[in-house]
């Protein structure tokens, strides 16, 4: 999963940035209104080790209706690969 953070969030909230990338987490840093930088965890070519279950996203219950025809199940396998 790739996050937007600016450049001041990334500097106030350093510690849980760098928890979250160690679980797979990648960061985009915004700086002056555009991308500067991608934080990436070392481990870039392996799939995360487990489900970002910090995500607010991920355990989110469906809204709406898909125009594709595919289920949430079907969805969260493309969004969160294993």
């Amino acid at each position: 999963m790739n996050v937007p953070i600016n450049a001041k969030r990334l500097r106030a909230t350093l510690p849980d940035v760098v928890e979250r990338v160690r679980r797979g987490t990648r960061f985009t840093v915004i700086y002056r209104s555009r991308p500067a930088f991608q934080i990436v965890p070392v481990n870039a070519g392996e799939a995360p080790s487990a489900p970002p279950t910090d995500d607010s996203l991920y355990g989110a219950p469906p809204v709406g209706s898909s125009k594709d025809g595919r289920t949430s199940a079907d969805h969260d396998t493309i969004l969160y690969p294993r």
